[in-house]
């Protein structure tokens, strides 16, 4: 086995070893994302492209020829494209666009990778990329024409991950590193011919691209599910203080003897509201809106139970059909009962409400209260809707945006992003 043979067989064995080993590492592990199967699906095409080139080296050790030569650059060059269709696909599951460009991006390289598949099937023909001659592998003066779809789709990735504002400075150096690295080795692959250094460039790409972006993401999550468990502890608990506890029991044993019945569904009310609360601790994920819905309209009829006219609700609930984290919404009407409408003498009302548009589920929550100076919600009259914030936009990408004018009221706005 002469050295070009050697570092080649090295470099595949090494690659199929590692992709592998990412291979297993991402079937074991449970509740796999989207991305995570496009990079399962990528990174297990590579090892077999890997393999692919391993048994050719092997071969052509002992047994070369002309059609060898050019049924296997073929095959080589298609694996390649399906290659960047695959990263391609990766990396829109992974990087958050609009659907409608995806879709586009989509349908453009798929059109793409099938052109190119058709030009490489040409050149058997009319070898315009490559021929063989006495067994020797030769590259054609439009040479440069088969690489046009690595190239556009590297351009592409690339600006996916630099341009887009939600992806993080680590991220961004991955996927440039990955789209950067190959055309580094193609510059390489000329001064040293024979030697696999594109299949080696393919391997530092991918490990830098597993570890700063999916291990990363995993790691990050991990923590992220952490704090949102915290926060959903802390949520609960400051939900059921003592003080509402004692205003709403002591409401209730006041109506027992005045009006029973109103007292009865107090008390099952307040029942609701605990068990709501409780239950809130064991869901890890997000929940339908509707059971949201049903917990803030039993919040806000123990509040009506003791404020009567003071506190005043409307609903205007145009869609239903979304998911959102547990109590995520609840500090916000209590935020808007509380800190709004029954710090007015008078009281006010509180209105609610749900529309959709092409690219969230809108909810506002209005209050003709007495207001507050947005810029300062770091008190702890305020935890509830810096930690709602937090919740919201680390579990379903979501935003909050607070409008408030004192003596005027406060509107918060929450997109949950479709």
């Amino acid at each position: 086995m002469d050295s070009k043979s050697a570092f080649n067989a090295t470099v595949c064995i090494i690659g199929i070893a590692l992709f592998l080993i990412h291979t297993i590492n991402i079937l074991l592990k449970k509740n796999k994302r989207k991305d995570e199967l496009c990079l399962l699906a990528f990174v297990v095409f590579n090892a077999f492209h890997f393999a692919t080139y391993l048994v050719f080296t092997l071969i052509k050790m002992n047994y070369t020829s002309d059609n060898l030569i050019i049924a296997f650059y073929t095959v080589f060059y298609i694996m390649n494209n399906f290659e960047l269709l695959l990263l391609m696909g990766y990396a829109m599951a992974y990087i958050p666009i609009k659907k409608k460009t995806s879709n586009i991006l989509w349908a453009v390289s798929l059109g793409l990778y099938i052109v190119f598949v058709a030009l490489d099937i040409a050149n058997i023909f009319n070898h315009m990329f490559f021929y063989a001659e006495n067994g020797v592998y030769t590259r054609a003066k439009t040479m440069i024409i088969s690489q046009g779809y690595q190239f556009v789709t590297f351009a592409t990735v690339f600006c996916l991950a630099i341009f887009n504002k939600k992806v993080k400075i680590a991220e961004k150096i991955a996927f440039s590193a990955y789209c950067a690295v190959p055309l580094v080795a193609i510059i390489i692959q000329n001064l040293l011919p024979g030697y696999a250094v594109a299949y080696l460039s393919i391997i530092i790409a991918i490990e830098i691209l597993f570890l700063f972006v999916n291990v990363r993401k995993n790691m990050e999550l991990a923590n992220q599910a952490k704090r949102n468990k915290e926060a959903e502890v802390k949520i609960m608990i400051s939900q059921i203080q003592p003080h509402f506890i004692y205003n709403t029991l002591a409401s209730i044993s006041t109506l027992i003897k005045i009006d029973p019945d109103k007292a009865e569904k107090g008390l099952d009310d307040f029942t609701d509201y605990l068990r709501a609360n409780l239950s809130s601790l064991s869901k890890n994920g997000l929940v339908p809106f509707a059971d949201e819905l049903k917990h803030i309209k039993t919040y806000l009829s123990l509040e009506k139970m003791r404020f009567e006219d003071r506190l005043n609700v409307v609903y205007d609930i145009q869609t239903k059909d979304f998911m959102l984290p547990a109590l995520s919404l609840q500090p916000l009407v209590e935020n808007a009962a509380k800190h709004g409408i029954l710090k007015k003498i008078e009281g006010g009302t509180i209105t609610f409400k749900t529309y959709e548009n092409n690219d969230a589920y809108v909810v506002t929550i209005s209050d003709d209260g007495v207001g507050f100076d947005p810029n300062d919600v770091k008190g702890s009259n305020h935890y509830g809707l810096n930690n709602v914030k937090y919740r919201i936009s680390s579990m379903c990408r979501g935003e909050v945006k607070v409008e408030s004018e004192l003596n005027k009221g406060t509107t918060v706005t929450v997109f949950f992003y479709k």
